[in-house]
C-alpha cells in the first residue's frame, strides 16, 4: 500500500482570512520607487474590470512550440479613463510634510468628495531640504465611462530622482493624462484589487477539506477535530467557517497584450456594457467582478517567462 499523503486543507499563506476594509487597496510603493529610480514617470495607474475575453493571435514568443501559428489568447480587458492630478504631497521621513491641492479641478469632484481647507499652500514657498519624497494623489475622470458619478482617488507614486519627480508633477497639473502615455504593449505589470465576495461560508468551500462518511453523527461538513486536549484552545489553524473573498489580493507579472481607444474595441460585454474610454486587455484573469477598480503598477519581480510572451493580435472575440 502507498504511502498516504494528504497534506493540510488551506494555505497559511493568506491569514487572517478577513474582509479588506478598502475597495481600492493601497500600495506599499517603497520597492517600486527604489527599483525604478532611474526611470522618468508615473508607476500607477487606477483601471476598472470589464470581462473576460478571447484574442485569435498570432504567437510570436521565442522558442514557443507553436511559433507563427495562430492561437486563442485568454485575456481579461481593463477600461482606463484618464486620470487627473488632485494634489502633490512632499514627504518627509515617510511622514507628509505639506499637500499642495491643483488649482483647476473639476466640478464635479468638489460635489462629490470632500476636500481639505488647510492644505493648499504655494509651490515656490517649500524649500528643497524640507521634503526627500514626492507623491501624486489622482483621481479618475469617470464620467466618461458613464458607470458612475463618484471618482476614485488613490496615491500614485512617481520614479526618477528628486528634481525630476517636482518637474513631472508640475507639468501633470490641470491635464488629463493617458495611459499610453506610461504604459505600452508588451510591458509586464503587476494588479493590484479585491477578489469577489461570497459572504459567510463553511469549512467545505472555504478550505476545501473533504466530506466525513455519512454515518458521522457530528457534521459531515465539518473537521473531524479542531485540536488536542492541550493545549485546549482552538488554534488559528483550524480550518472554521468564516468570511470567503473579498480579500485583497495581487496578481504579478501580467502581461499588457493590447492597448486601444473606445473606437478600436466596439463589443458590448455582459454586466458591463461598451467601452467608452481606453482600454488595455492583459494576459490571463484578473481578481473581482465586473465594475471592479483595480490598481496597475509596474513590476516588483518581473520573470523572463513572462517578459518573453509575444503576440500578434488579429481579432478579439467576446467571452459569451
Amino acid at each position: 500500500m502507498g504511502k498516504i499523503h494528504k497534506p493540510r486543507a488551506g494555505s497559511l499563506q493568506f491569514w487572517p482570512r478577513k474582509r479588506t476594509s478598502k475597495i481600492l487597496p493601497r500600495v506599499n510603493w517603497k520597492p517600486l520607487e527604489k527599483k525604478y529610480s532611474e526611470k522618468k514617470g508615473l508607476l500607477g495607474f487606477i483601471a476598472y474590470k470589464v470581462s473576460n475575453a478571447r484574442i485569435i493571435a498570432n504567437d510570436l514568443t521565442p522558442d514557443s512550440m507553436i511559433k507563427g501559428k495562430q492561437t486563442i489568447v485568454p485575456v481579461t480587458i481593463l477600461e482606463v479613463p484618464a486620470i487627473k492630478i488632485l494634489s502633490i504631497r512632499f514627504y518627509k521621513e515617510d511622514k507628509i510634510v505639506t499637500e499642495i491641492l491643483s488649482e483647476n479641478l473639476d466640478k464635479e469632484l468638489k460635489r462629490r468628495i470632500k476636500l481639505p481647507k488647510n492644505k493648499l499652500k504655494n509651490m515656490e514657498s517649500i524649500t528643497p531640504e524640507s521634503y526627500d519624497n514626492i507623491r501624486l494623489v489622482i483621481y479618475t475622470i469617470i464620467k466618461k465611462t458613464n458607470k458612475k458619478k463618484t471618482p476614485d482617488i488613490a496615491e500614485i507614486a512617481l520614479s526618477g530622482t528628486i528634481q525630476e519627480k517636482l518637474e513631472i508633477a508640475k507639468s501633470l497639473l490641470g491635464k488629463e493624462v493617458n495611459i499610453q502615455d506610461f504604459f505600452s504593449v508588451n510591458q509586464v505589470v503587476d494588479i493590484h484589487g479585491v477578489t469577489k465576495g461570497y459572504g459567510f461560508c463553511g469549512p467545505v468551500h472555504r478550505f476545501g477539506i473533504a466530506l466525513k462518511p455519512h454515518k458521522t453523527e457530528k457534521g459531515i461538513r465539518r473537521p473531524g477535530s479542531l485540536g488536542p486536549w492541550h493545549p485546549s484552545r482552538t488554534m488559528f489553524r483550524a480550518p472554521m467557517a468564516g468570511q470567503l473573498g473579498f480579500f485583497k489580493r495581487t496578481h504579478y507579472n501580467q502581461k499588457i497584450v493590447d492597448i486601444g481607444t473606445a473606437s478600436k474595441l466596439t463589443l458590448e460585454f455582459r454586466n458591463y456594457g461598451k467601452i467608452k474610454t481606453n482600454y488595455i486587455a492583459v494576459y490571463g484573469s484578473v481578481q473581482g467582478p465586473a465594475k471592479r477598480q483595480v490598481i496597475l503598477s509596474f513590476p516588483l519581480r518581473e520573470t523572463k517567462k513572462t517578459s518573453k510572451r509575444n503576440f500578434e493580435i488579429i481579432k478579439i472575440l467576446n467571452w459569451t
